[in-house]
């Protein structure tokens, strides 16, 4: 569980404010599965959405809260909760109904999501490519500069892990983009996680069995994305297209995916433009 401590914060205000306020980002992956997760709990919290590109999480102030720079961050009672996994492991403890992390499983399912969060990065080169529509960084020299030498710690040691995966994404994207290679082998990633959603859907209704659990949101999220993407789910994992498409009718789920209306129109001009072309995440992967 990663709890900031004391000295780690620098934007001491946030240590004052009272019940749950969440950091969030729009269309952050992360914070759109924790979001479902406070829905689904029935938990009222305040939410600041922060502009992810506008870069507002790379500010002095948002880096005062969390050095790593990345959404969600869970401020509760004076307390700082910076990994998204830890904060679920912690409101499902917090706030037992319903239960949405077994507790005859937990050890699984943190290994399930310890899985599913290593997708992240895979995830954001298809999410650029395919439904930003983005190949370029939007993100200077300069800043990336300030991000990496930015002085922090994480439980009172120095922390730069998870900076240098986000220093390295943005390097490589400005210098060559997103390539046809790193598509498919992202791509291929998420076909081999959803062919394993579709043996588990043959037996069960759900991720884990008969209930709905963390798994489902979290795949849910990642199938949403990739659906906005153009990845073909109803012919490649038919199960996984059905399970998607009725966790969808819940409006628990299903607003915090859907895309602003100037990004839907973005995702539809620009599809059709792939489509004409010949590039879309069907014709680069073949699938």
């Amino acid at each position: 569980m990663v709890r900031l401590i004391d000295s780690d914060i620098r934007t001491r205000e946030v240590l004052g404010w009272r019940g749950l306020h969440v950091f969030h980002g729009r269309m952050s992956s992360c914070s759109q599965k924790l979001r479902i997760f406070l829905n689904l709990k029935g938990v009222d919290w305040q939410g600041h959405e922060m502009n992810l590109a506008d870069s507002e999480t790379y500010t002095d102030w948002f880096l005062g809260i969390n050095p790593r720079g990345l959404v969600p961050v869970l401020a509760w009672n004076g307390a700082v909760h910076i990994e998204s996994n830890d904060i679920l492991a912690l409101l499902d403890e917090k706030f037992p109904e319903p239960c949405l992390i077994p507790a005859d499983r937990a050890r699984e399912v943190t290994t399930l999501l310890r899985q599913e969060d290593e997708l992240h990065l895979d995830l954001r080169t298809l999410s650029f490519r395919f439904v930003i529509g983005r190949t370029h960084s939007n993100k200077t020299p300069e800043m990336l500069a300030r991000y990496r030498n930015w002085q922090a710690t994480v439980e009172g040691a120095p922390d730069h892990e998870k900076r240098a995966q986000e220093i390295d994404f943005y390097e490589r994207l400005a210098s060559r983009g997103i390539p046809d290679q790193a598509v498919r082998a992202s791509a291929a990633k998420f076909r081999a996680a959803f062919e394993d959603l579709e043996r588990r859907l043959s037996t069960a209704p759900y991720f884990l069995g008969e209930s709905i659990s963390v798994m489902d949101i979290a795949w849910f999220v990642y199938a949403s994305r990739l659906h906005l993407g153009g990845y073909p789910f109803a012919r490649l994992h038919p199960r996984v297209h059905a399970w998607r498409e009725r966790l969808a009718t819940d409006e628990r789920f299903a607003r915090e995916v859907e895309p602003l209306p100037a990004l839907r129109e973005t995702i539809a001009r620009n599809h059709a433009e792939w489509a004409r072309t010949g590039v879309t995440l069907s014709d680069v992967t073949g699938y």
